[in-house]
């Protein structure tokens, strides 16, 4: 042990000893774990605790948000960067094909639904239902990986497990907080485009590359587009700088028998994107009371109603995509230039985002109870309850003074939504302690959850006015067909753990979970879910002794352990009718007709997994390291497989394929101080390869869509198009113009790698894999650094080797003359510019999905930089406070990157076949904020 290791022989090292006995005392920290805590030092499970004060260093509505970089393993992408707006978390990469790959969130013991509940009304990216909950309520968040962690949570728990709890009162005179801070948001980023010039020379040169006779300047002459000047920029056009406010108060106190915390939370944000926002008002209630020696009780309250207006759909590709050369107003007819001039399926972007209203509300109610009961000293009975409640509405409105609405005459949409879960948790937990130097512990429980989720949705058209806009639907002409579902799931589960410990040197965990489901067959209904885990401090051995003043741990950990993955959806197993409508004698009548075959033995994905870690502890923990090697192999992957066509269905949801994921993790920690000065610093490394070995019905690939395919020996999220081969040149037209793919060739045409070796390029034909969503590896490094009152923190983040599809450059490089392009267009092929990379302006260009549109998404960010200042606790007792501090800071401050797109830490949907791919994604946000804490 490395307290006993060193001596302390005078009066003046009290300090010394404070620093030492507290680096020891990490080891005795409790660390949150599934129904449970446990000592630091006795974990044998991949476990890693946040830093709850780097979370909020960052400036943002969602938590989830704000774990980048603070645990190894553990991967963050931006789906949308709407205020409140969603994210993507890995742990330990994807694994599921059709099913859920995000990890499971455990608030105060309440597995809660992570997942967007919503009432498709409004288009647009929808909000994040963990927004509701604010950073300044969390007091610890816990990131669960291997199996002897997540496999107590059996078949949710392939993904991983994280565990938030809320902070609790402490016994004592009340304390008071308050913490504010302000900040304003920009984009952090724009993409050059074409100004008005530019334009309209590449409109000439595509009109005369369709129609030569009619001369070189159809579009403009020379001195109309000398006049033009730049032009509409339509970005500037639409964002802005905008604001930020959180407020935080929080109240907790009580005696040894009553404990107390209340907080209320107010958070605005406005979005960089005109006419977007996001608030959120919210308020909780944690209460503990001891009501005898034997029974302690609990509850755990919180209300939040989180809302906000969203961008309309496609927004951002019409921003990039509209011509310079168009207005935002018609000044001749006055009002918006209600579209693209040159293509009808491009509205004016600035009348679509100030004059559409699209509106989401949410309230959520999250609640838990419990009772503890202490039979003996060494037998506890926990009796818990639960309940979450969601209600969302949303509301949109099309009015008919712009183009997407002018035809219909105003559109109105309206849609509400239910979602209502209940828990409840039975645990007994027996605890011994065996002649000083073995410890036992033993948990058995049972535990059931329903959830119900119900929505509906209607709307009209052709109204005679739109000052009522969707408040009045029934003055619409045409109503559209009212949409409701409802849909149930209910788990129950039962399931034991045993931890064993040895003198703080051997440690041991097993635990089994039975699950039953509705989602899955009547014939598969249960499943069984072990974990083993061991682990063994060699640094407590006797031949340690002549270092032990350097290693304080020397931890080897092993485990093994099988998790499921039940995120499909409800009702997949089951046959099931929809309606449809028939003509009988000219007459339209309603009725219902199959839609999907069921299959009875449909189950969840079963997720194996081995752990091998090290945990090194030296000089009192000064500086601590863990390193981790994990191979995760998930059989019975859902996919949708094909089935004979006598059946009347193309393909039925089946457990097919095998998805493997390994890799490494090293975290390191150092804590070093010097008189009045202080340095932490943290750094995460992980690196996971992930590979296909098995389709359905062995088939060697699967191709998703336009842009993905699945193959075996190929990682999820592989894209699949063309190879380019540079420009055709004038004279290659005979010898190289099949390769363009083009019935007739000219130079100037983008050239395709022949892959089949046909002599010709078809894109059928020549497809191959271009790129791969996988990072090499992803790291971070932080540093925290104080003297005396004064502090100053930064975070790095980093992705290398990860491929982006960037579908808005794909656009931008379609150099038609009818949609603006990337600026990159200037250097087009021309006969005085022969161009071997990019492509000459053709009217027509029927593009094809190539390498062009994959690029290289590396990057180094950095992702916040703190400075503050901590009133010496001298001063603060003279102006009876109980401290105060101040900082400014910045989020994602500087991104370095190759990519040309808005964020390369982005992924339009959270499926991992299609990750990495960025299109007509909300923009992230570079935040500059100050603010302030004070205690009472």
């Amino acid at each position: 042990m490395c307290l006993m290791a060193q001596s302390v022989s005078d009066s003046t090292s009290k300090y010394r000893l404070e620093n030492m006995t507290g680096r020891v005392r990490q080891l005795d920290e409790v660390v949150i774990v599934g129904y449970g805590r446990q000592r630091k030092g006795d974990v044998s499970g991949a476990v890693t605790t946040v830093r709850t004060d780097d979370m909020r260093q960052v400036a943002d509505a969602s938590f989830n948000r704000q774990l980048e970089g603070l645990a190894a393993g553990l991967q963050v992408s931006t789906t949308s960067g709407e205020p409140g707006g969603g994210v993507s978390l890995r742990i330990r990469g994807g694994s599921s094909i059709e099913g859920g790959n995000e990890p499971l969130y455990v608030i105060d013991g309440f597995p809660v639904y992570s997942t967007v509940v919503s009432a498709s009304a409004v288009s647009g990216a929808p909000l994040n239902p963990l927004s509701m909950l604010a950073s300044g309520d969390i007091a610890s968040v816990t990131v669960l990986k291997d199996a002897a962690a997540t496999a107590i949570y059996g078949s949710r728990a392939a993904n991983g497990v994280i565990i938030i709890t809320t902070k609790s009162g402490q016994s004592g005179k009340p304390k008071i907080t308050y913490q504010a801070s302000v900040g304003v948001q920009t984009l952090a980023k724009r993409i050059d485009l074409l100004d008005a010039r530019q334009f309209a020379s590449l409109r000439n040169e595509a009109l005369y590359d369709a129609n030569p006779a009619l001369g070189t300047h159809q579009y403009l002459s020379a001195d109309e587009i000398a006049a033009l000047g730049g032009g509409t920029d339509w970005q500037r056009e639409a964002f802005r700088s905008a604001l930020t406010t959180d407020h935080h108060f929080s109240v907790s106190g009580g005696t040894r028998q009553t404990r107390y915390h209340v907080s209320g939370n107010y958070y605005l944000q406005e979005g960089i994107l005109r006419h977007t926002d996001f608030s959120r008002l919210a308020t909780r209630v944690n209460l503990q009371s001891q009501l005898s020696s034997r029974l302690n009780t609990g509850i755990n309250l919180s209300m939040a109603q989180t809302g906000g207006r969203l961008a309309p759909e496609g927004i951002i590709t019409s921003l990039l995509l509209m011509p310079p050369t168009a207005t935002v107003y018609d000044k001749v007819r006055g009002g918006y230039t209600l579209r693209n001039p040159f293509e009808n399926i491009f509205a004016n972007p600035i009348a679509s985002l100030l004059e559409q209203t699209n509106t989401s509300r949410s309230f959520k109610l999250l609640g838990t109870a419990f009772a503890e009961y202490t039979f003996l000293s060494q037998l506890k009975l926990k009796v818990m309850l639960g309940v979450d409640y969601q209600s969302g509405h949303e509301r949109r409105y099309i009015p008919s003074t712009i183009y997407e609405g002018k035809a219909a005459g105003g559109i109105a949409s309206v849609g509400t939504s239910e979602h209502r879960s209940w828990l409840n948790e039975n645990t007994l937990t027996y605890t011994a302690t065996v002649a000083r130097k073995h410890r036992l512990e033993a948990l058995l429980g049972l535990t059931q959850q329903e959830t119900k989720v119900e929505w509906v949705r209607t709307g009209a058209s052709n109204f005679v006015s739109d000052k009522l806009s969707y408040n009045n639907l029934e003055s619409g002409a045409v109503v559209t067909t009212p949409y409701s579902y409802a849909t149930r799931n209910a788990l129950i589960s039962t399931f034991a753990r045993l931890n064993y410990q040895f003198d703080h040197r051997y440690f041991l965990t097993a635990s089994l979970r039975a699950d039953g489901s509705s989602r899955f067959g009547a014939k598969n209904k249960w499943g069984w879910f072990p974990s083993v885990g061991a682990s063994w401090d060699a640094s407590r051995e006797s031949f340690f002794g002549p270092i032990s003043h350097i290693v304080c741990q020397f931890k080897l950990r092993a485990s093994y352990g099988v998790t499921g993955n039940q995120e499909i959806g409800n009702e997949q197993s089951l046959a099931t009718l929809s309606a449809v409508a028939y003509q009988f004698g000219g007459i339209h009548v309603k009725g219902f007709a199959p839609d999907r075959v069921g299959n009875g033995r449909l189950g969840w994905e079963s997720t194996s997994q081995f752990d091998l870690g090290l945990d090194i502890g030296l000089w009192n923990n000064r500086f601590s390291l863990s390193l981790d090697y994990y191979h995760k192999r998930t059989r019975d992957l859902l996919l949708n497989v094909e089935i004979p066509w006598t059946s009347g269905f193309q393909t039925s949801l089946q457990n097919y394929g095998t998805v493997v994921n390994r890799g490494f993790e090293l975290a390191l920690q150092s804590h070093n101080e010097w008189g009045k000065m202080r340095w932490d610093a943290d750094f995460n490394f992980s690196l996971n390869r992930n590979k296909v070995v098995q389709l359905g019905g062995n088939a060697p690939r699967y191709i998703s869509g336009l842009y993905y395919i699945l193959q075996v020996g190929q990682p999820l999220g592989t894209f699949y198009g063309a190879a380019t081969d540079g420009i055709l040149q004038p004279g290659e037209e005979q010898g190289r113009g099949a390769l363009t793919g083009n019935a007739n060739p000219k130079a100037g045409d983008r050239l395709y790698r022949d892959v089949n070796g046909d002599g010709k390029f078809t894109v059928s034909a020549d497809r191959t894999i271009i790129g791969s969503a996988q990072p090499d590896f992803i790291c971070s490094l932080s540093n925290r650094l104080a003297y005396g009152s004064f502090d100053v923190s930064f975070m790095l983040t980093a992705s290398v080797g990860n491929d982006v599809l960037n579908l808005n450059r794909q656009a931008l490089e379609v150099f038609s003359g009818q949609q603006n392009a990337a600026a990159s267009a200037a250097e087009r092929w021309t006969t005085s510019h022969p161009s071997l990379t990019m492509p000459r302006a053709k009217l027509d260009p029927a593009p094809v999905f190539s390498d062009r549109s994959v690029e290289d998404g590396s990057y180094l960010r950095v992702r916040t930089v703190t400075l503050g200042y901590t009133l010496p606790a001298g001063f603060a007792r003279k102006l009876h406070i109980g401290g105060l501090r101040w900082y400014v800071s910045a989020t994602n401050l500087l991104t370095f990157t190759g990519y040309s797109g808005y964020d390369p830490a982005v992924t339009t949907a959270a499926n991992a076949v299609d990750q990495g791919t960025d299109q007509g994604v909300y923009p992230s946000s570079r935040t500059c904020s100050i603010g302030f804490s004070v205690q009472f």
